[in-house]
Formats: structure tokens, C-alpha cells, sequence
């Protein structure tokens, strides 16, 4: 199976520690990032994804905003230019140790980050990727190791 996942959820899921907008939110994100963790691939895709599925029933769930749009837009921009190629839907990548470390290193340094002005969840990321990543889903491959 793939994960389908927008781009600035890349960003999400390196510091994702169990804490959503929802228990079923938070449910969907932990098995999601399990399968991460497992090697599945991922693939890019424009508009809602795996992660968003459970607010979708919401009258009006917010995946559907151009804030949200314009986040996966600066995400896939920053993620591209760090991976030196652009991610564009229906890309396909697989979030391996090494691949893990780059991310999160960039993410640390702040170079991938522009997709997370005005983000609820900001400060909490940060504070995660200061920690080293030690209370996060994906806790056990950090780029410490």
C-alpha cells in the first residue's frame, strides 16, 4: 500500500508526537506514521490526504483552505530545493533512516520551515525538534539514530 500524503504533511510527521485536532485525528495519524516507520512509500498528492480523512466530514474542514494549499505549496518548495528535485503530485518517496535525518536536520536548522508561519502546531514542533525528536512517533529514528 502508499500513503497519500500532501506535501506539508512531510513536515508534520517529523515531529508528529500524538496530539492532533482530534482523538480520531490522533488515531489516523499514529497508524499512519507506524506505516511510515514500516517503509511504506509515500506518494504526493495535491488536496486532502490519509491524514486529513477524518476531517473531511466536518462541515467545513479546513483541508479544503487556501491557507492549507499555500502551505503545501512552500512545503513542497523547501522539500524540493533540499532534495534537490521537485516533489509535485504523484511523486513517490519513502521516508527511510537517511532520508529521516536529512529532514529533520533541515527542520531543525529551520530550512524547511516556511510552510509553518501561522501554524497552531508551531511552537510545539519546535520545541519537539529542539528535544531531538525524543518524544515523537517516529522517536526511535531520529537523527541522533
Amino acid at each position: 500500500m502508499t500513503v497519500r500524503l500532501r506535501p506539508h504533511h512531510l513536515l508534520c510527521i517529523l515531529t508528529y508526537a500524538g496530539k492532533g485536532y482530534s482523538p480520531a485525528f490522533t488515531a489516523n495519524l499514529t497508524v499512519i506514521a507506524g506505516r511510515l516507520a514500516a517503509g511504506e512509500e509515500i506518494e504526493i498528492v495535491a488536496g486532502p490526504d490519509d491524514v486529513c480523512a477524518p476531517l473531511l466530514a466536518d462541515p467545513e474542514p479546513h483541508c479544503h483552505r487556501c491557507s492549507v494549499t499555500e502551505r503545501d505549496r512552500a512545503a513542497a518548495t523547501d522539500v524540493g530545493r533540499l532534495l534537490g528535485k521537485p516533489i509535485a503530485s504523484g511523486d513517490g518517496l519513502v521516508l527511510d533512516d537517511t532520508r529521516l535525518r536529512l529532514l529533520r536536520a533541515a527542520f531543525s536548522a529551520g530550512q524547511i520551515r516556511s510552510a509553518c508561519r501561522d501554524c497552531e502546531w508551531a511552537d510545539l514542533c519546535t520545541s519537539l525538534a529542539e528535544d531531538g525528536y525524543a518524544d515523537t512517533v517516529l522517536a526511535g529514528r531520529s537523527p541522533q539514530g
